[in-house]
């Protein structure tokens, strides 16, 4: 944490993420108006930039700003929620692949393979398809079942080199059980890797959600998200609503990617001083 906080591109970052995430906690108190209030469908659509409504309003004269607060809360809580998720099924099956070895782990990993073959964005649409539409809630159910493919590759990978280890021999000499030895040992030692796939999964998650709202197969409206705002540009010469949400992702990827990259470096034990 020293090392990160001395650092000022993370700082920068963290600025960023958090003030974005503040807006968002805080859009009912930040906002002008309800992210899906007409305020005069015909005095005051299509409005560009002005002091009155900094960001314009859309067709349906509905203040864009407001609905870049709120579309905030979706975008981000549906890419942290999905990404929380996709963490915690991708640790345990990793966990359990690179644990039990043999056989088990040869069909868990065959299986992560054939997955993996298929686009996740064909996967995401494929289920959203069968589903027969999507809430957030099952946005966030279907991200997280399609993104823990990569992360339980690099859990089993590090489970099995850190179970080679001295003192995961040592506590199973010593009669510790397998879960014991799994939890108590193991997993706390495979937290670094973990921790820089989880803000990786956080940013493709969001991307993700952006581009299927974009589509129209996300985030239906009227609830805002960054992505189906800008599609309601889509077709109108409104610069504005692709303008605004859009900066708000690129600013998120942004310092996702940065944090990512620096937090891998930070936990990687060669980096640290002296060595």
């Amino acid at each position: 944490m020293k090392r990160l906080m001395r650092d000022p591109v993370v700082l920068a970052a963290l600025g960023i993420l958090s003030a974005l995430a503040l807006a968002a906690i805080l859009a009912p108190l930040l906002a002008p108006y309800g992210p899906a209030q007409q305020i005069d469908i015909v005095r005051l659509k299509s409005r560009p930039p002005s002091s009155a409504f900094p960001f314009g309003t859309d067709p349906l004269s509905r203040d864009v700003l407001s609905r870049v607060l709120y579309g905030g809360r979706v975008s981000l809580g549906v890419g942290a929620l999905a990404a929380l998720g996709s963490v915690a099924i991708g640790t345990v099956y990793g966990a359990i692949a690179g644990y039990a070895g043999g056989w088990i782990d040869e069909a868990l990993m065959r299986t992560v393979d054939a997955l993996m073959a298929m686009p996740r964005v064909l996967l995401v649409l494929t289920v959203i398809a069968l589903w027969g539409g999507t809430s957030p809630g099952a946005l966030i159910a279907f991200l997280a079942a399609t993104g823990w493919f990569q992360i339980s590759r690099l859990v089993r990978a590090e489970v099995k080199a850190t179970g080679a280890r001295e003192f995961v021999l040592a506590a199973r000499a010593l009669g510790a059980t397998g879960p014991r030895i799994l939890a108590r040992h193991i997993l706390p030692n495979v937290t670094s890797p973990v921790i820089v796939a989880a803000t990786i999964s956080f940013g493709s998650a969001i991307l993700l959600e952006a581009g299927l709202s974009f589509i129209g197969v996300g985030i239906q409206p009227p609830r805002a998200s960054w992505g189906n705002i800008m599609h309601d540009a889509t077709g109108v010469s409104l610069w504005w609503l692709s303008l605004f949400p859009g900066l708000a992702i690129v600013a998120t990827m942004l310092s996702i990617n940065v944090l990512g990259d620096r937090l891998r470096d930070a936990l990687d034990p060669r980096e640290l001083p002296g060595r």
